[in-house]
């Protein structure tokens, strides 16, 4: 299924690296959470908000597997696919470094299908249950973002279902600390995420990443 646990680990380091793009898309609803709740049900929340967004990061996995898997009987386009993926990954890198904002294409792939998704969280709000904050997660998880679509077409590379499941379960667990500590600790996060250091920090690793990833 995975035949390098360093690829998990890859993952969730992608995951991490890049989850201050993950606060600008996602990280105001978090932050909703965690400032418009009661003190006892804050943590609950934030939790069970962040487990229904990794539960679908999981099930996109198992989609993009299952074509991986019929896509690696067929090499030629499993290699097109390999260069795409470390591209995607140099792409979000130079993004998350603010240096070139090419990776935007692939969030307006999505934007079509979002308008469609989005009303399916409408009626849980507002947020008054960890159920509701749950299914809100699930639904915001398939928000368009040119990070998780890079991921996902590196895990589809797994050509295994269940093992690009695990490489997404991994890629959201990276996201977790920033996601969690939006709502607990917004104001003293945010201002870590905008400074200078951080996104040109987490845009190098990751664009030297693709890089070794290229075939």
């Amino acid at each position: 299924m995975l035949n390098d646990p360093g690829i998990l680990i890859s993952a969730f380091m992608l995951g991490f690296l890049g989850s201050a793009h993950c606060l600008g898309m996602c990280g105001g609803l978090a932050s909703a959470l965690g400032l418009h709740t009661s003190s006892s049900n804050k943590a609950s929340f934030l939790l069970s908000y962040n487990l229904g967004r990794v539960i679908s990061y999981c099930i996109a996995g198992l989609i993009v597997g299952s074509l991986g898997f019929w896509l690696s009987k067929q090499l030629a386009a499993l290699e097109v696919l390999r260069y795409l993926a470390a591209t995607m990954l140099i792409l979000m890198g130079l993004y998350l470094g603010q240096w070139f904002n090419g990776i935007l294409w692939a969030e307006k792939l999505g934007s079509k299908l979002w308008p469609l998704i989005q009303p399916l969280s409408k009626r849980f709000m507002p947020i008054k249950s960890i159920k509701d904050a749950l299914v809100v997660g699930m639904v915001w998880g398939w928000l368009p973002c040119g990070l998780v679509y890079s991921a996902l077409i590196w895990a589809s590379l797994e050509a295994s279902i269940f093992g690009s499941a695990l490489i997404m379960l991994a890629f959201g667990l990276g996201t977790l600390p920033s996601m969690l500590s939006s709502g607990l600790l917004a104001q003293k996060l945010s201002a870590t995420i905008r400074k200078r250091w951080f996104r040109s920090s987490a845009g190098a690793m990751m664009t030297l990443f693709g890089l070794w990833s290229l075939p």
